[in-house]
């Protein structure tokens, strides 16, 4: 199989010390379960199978036994040159995604010409209730919509959320940071307005005063926005 061929190939490229590490940075994915292939390692073996005809056996065949084959999968489908047959395999694969670093990893490049056809899967991911697919959406709004096709709405679609879930959470209040830098006036008044949970509220604040796109007077302003803990 495939699969077996795939797996071989990754314990060849194993790093011990690498692996411990990243268990450490990944503790929702369990120990066990990470090789340790070092990322550029995964991305230039992606790009070596996706050339190949029966990649489909491995794509196919989930959920995966190992992290390094969910990050396989992932570099794998962010090769892919096919829009709708991209858009397919994404859907498929999110709900076996179960770490920030596979989510966060998954960044199929083919996005960026097809935006506006984007709009409507991301809508349908948003309202998942899956925390990796909620994530997903979120970075996708972040990533392809906060520059020339940036829109309104799209900043009040992440203000509704409402999560238990830290890397949820996360992923929003990386949003509106990041969109504070990119959209400033059109961002603000969604913290001034407090329209986020209290947690999210104060992590975009603080990820935003961090970041040397946002001027030193926008910074004190924010900062006097943060919600103090009662």
């Amino acid at each position: 199989m495939l699969t077996e061929e795939i797996r071989k190939d990754l314990f060849l490229l194993q790093d011990k010390k690498y692996r411990d590490f990243q268990a450490k940075l990944i503790p929702t994915a369990a120990a066990d379960s990470i090789i340790g292939v070092r990322t550029p390692e995964l991305r230039k073996y992606a790009k070596k199978l996706i050339k190949r005809d029966d990649i489909s056996a491995f794509l196919d065949d989930l959920p995966h036994q190992y992290f390094d084959e969910n990050q396989l999968h992932a570099f794998i489908l962010s090769e892919m040159k096919d829009y709708e047959k991209c858009i397919e395999e994404v859907s498929r694969f999110l709900p076996y995604i179960d770490n920030w670093a596979t989510c966060d990893q998954l960044s199929p490049k083919v996005f960026k010409k097809h935006r506006q056809e984007l709009l409507n899967p991301v809508k349908i991911w948003i309202c998942s209730d899956q925390t990796y697919t909620i994530r997903f959406a979120v970075g996708m709004l972040m990533e392809h919509f906060l520059n020339e096709d940036f829109d309104r709405a799209y900043p009040e679609m992440v203000s509704g959320i409402r999560s238990e879930e830290y890397y949820v959470n996360m992923m929003t209040a990386w949003y509106f940071a990041t969109a504070l830098a990119k959209q400033y006036d059109a961002v603000l008044p969604y913290i001034e307005g407090r329209r986020l949970d209290v947690w999210t509220h104060n992590k975009a604040i603080q990820k935003a005063v961090e970041s040397y796109r946002i001027a030193p007077e926008q910074k004190e302003y924010l900062k006097s926005l943060k919600i103090k803990k009662k």
